[in-house]
């Protein structure tokens, strides 16, 4: 959708339905794929039930 709405810059947001906050090996990979894509990642969020995370701040 980023792509072919040829936007510069992104939010991202997911959720962990285990509630574990900590960005998985699976999450630093496709955030790395996406920055290298020449897009700006502003900031991507990790939502639980009860807590949210700004991933930036975990990298």
């Amino acid at each position: 959708m980023v792509l072919k709405s040829a936007s510069s810059s992104i939010i991202l947001a997911h959720n962990h339905p285990s509630s574990d906050l900590n960005p998985s090996e699976a999450d630093k990979r496709i955030f790395s794929k996406i920055k290298k894509a020449a897009i700006t990642v502003l900031d991507n969020l990790i939502v639980t039930k009860k807590s949210i995370i700004v991933f930036l701040m975990k990298t």
